[in-house]
């Protein structure tokens, strides 16, 4: 079986990019300073409201990766240990290399990618006029084409669900949090044109989900 671990980071895009009436919907119940605060960094979470800023793939069986990411200059460029490229251009072309890579793979590993990265590459694909190569919200509780760790160590949802941080931590895997940038760093990145930091983060994301997967796959036996 060919599998693919893939992770999506993305930015809300600027408030003033909306009209009026779409302003005074998003703001609709933020009666407060925290309330504002609140509403516009959550844009950051829906496809209407915010763009892909980089994808991270990764095969854990072979440990090579790609990550496709925005830049104001293009670029193609192979990690130091060789085991991962990198090439930049803007979200549409990023959703094309995208969909072209992910046809080839029979199964696809993500953390918490059923309720955000599938539903968000795929409302990112239609508003850009790209087409899938395949369906990436599959029968849930199969996990043969598409496992969401998420949906897995919490046993789709009948215990506590913890972040992939934690979960890094608890499996002795080393987070990529540790690096010290998060996602709320993301939008100060992009604004300063440090799209190279952003597309290491997304795919030091894409290896520790890698790296969990091999975990759970081996002890708790997913079935190939």
């Amino acid at each position: 079986m060919k599998r693919v671990v893939f992770d999506i980071e993305t930015l809300a895009f600027p408030f003033e990019n909306f009209d009026e009436v779409q302003q005074e919907y998003l703001l609709k119940f933020a009666d407060t300073e925290e309330k504002r605060e609140q509403a516009l960094l959550q844009l950051n979470l829906y496809a209407p409201t915010a763009r892909i800023i980089a994808i991270g793939m990764f095969n854990p069986d072979t440990n090579q990766g790609k990550v496709f990411y925005q830049s104001d200059v293009k670029e193609e460029y192979t990690s130091d240990d060789g085991k991962v490229g990198f090439v930049s251009g803007d979200e549409k072309e990023i959703l094309e290399w995208f969909w072209t890579a992910i046809k080839h793979y029979d199964q696809f590993i993500t953390f918490n990618g059923r309720t955000f990265d599938c539903p968000f590459v795929m409302l990112r694909s239609a508003i850009l006029g790209v087409v899938p190569s395949r369906n990436l919200v599959p029968y849930r509780y199969d996990a043969k084409t598409h496992c969401d760790l998420l949906d897995q160590l919490s046993f789709y949802a009948a215990v506590k669900k913890f972040n992939l941080d934690f979960y890094c931590k608890a499996f002795g895997i080393k987070s990529p949090k540790s690096e010290g940038i998060t996602g709320l760093d993301l939008g100060d990145l992009f604004r300063a044109g440090k799209y190279r930091d952003i597309a290491n983060y997304c795919i030091g994301d894409v290896i520790a989900t890698g790296e969990l997967f091999n975990i759970w796959n081996k002890f708790l036996n997913i079935k190939d």
